[in-house]
């Protein structure tokens, strides 16, 4: 594993009201805004999709969400390509650091780029984000049929009740992995086909669940 760049988030000064929530989810109290004093940092970055040099990562002013940005995840075939050029993947570690007595869970996430692809030709994404010793790991992939040729953008929204929170007082690293791949099929294999990652959105709130709370 190589070592990341460590980026500190602007804290700002935040409420941290109580809010209801759907029945679904009576038990538990959210908070309306993310807590003063949130950090995130990467420990390690290793992958085909993301050499050293390549990734970024900020955390938003409001401490609701954070964005991973690639520069050089792209997956081809066709043409000149060669055989690994099919599948780009990518290990992001952080580490999110938060104040004392409070938890957070990843509500939904967005990943976004651009697929130029030709008849024949299957793009797809798949992702997964855990935390370090936990057994619950949430699982991701949508996939595009060819012919295409567009910026692409997919939501994943977790379900209130998959919501999984890091343990109240532990240190855990948060695991993102990302992964694009192109199955040519029965496309002209003289074409090139291609498809990209520019960034990686995930949000500890949404416009329906708020997922920061205290701890008991």
């Amino acid at each position: 594993m190589r070592k990341g760049i460590a980026i500190s988030g602007a804290a700002a000064a935040l409420a941290t009201t109580v809010v209801s929530v759907t029945p679904a989810a009576a038990s538990v109290e959210y908070l309306q805004r993310g807590p003063d004093g949130v950090t995130i940092e990467v420990a390690t970055v290793n992958g085909s999709g993301c050499p050293i040099g390549s990734t970024a990562i900020a955390l938003s002013p409001d401490n609701d969400a954070f964005t991973i940005t690639y520069s050089k995840y792209l997956a081809q075939v066709g043409g000149n390509s060669q055989p690994t050029d099919d599948r780009k993947n990518c290990q992001i570690n952080l580490r999110v650091h938060v104040p004392q007595g409070f938890t957070y869970a990843v509500s939904s996430t967005d990943y976004r780029g651009f697929a130029s692809l030709q008849t024949g030709v299957t793009g797809t994404l798949a992702a997964s984000y855990y935390f370090q010793g936990y057994p619950g790991t949430r699982h991701y992939s949508y996939d595009w049929p060819g012919p295409l040729r567009k910026n692409w953008q997919q939501s994943d929204l977790v379900p209130v009740q998959q919501l999984v929170f890091k343990e109240c007082g532990e240190e855990r690293l948060f695991n993102v992995n990302t992964e694009l791949r192109l199955d040519p099929g029965e496309s002209d294999p003289a074409k090139v086909s291609y498809m990209s990652m520019d960034s990686t959105d995930g949000s500890i709130k949404t416009t329906y669940h708020y997922t920061w709370k205290t701890c008991p």
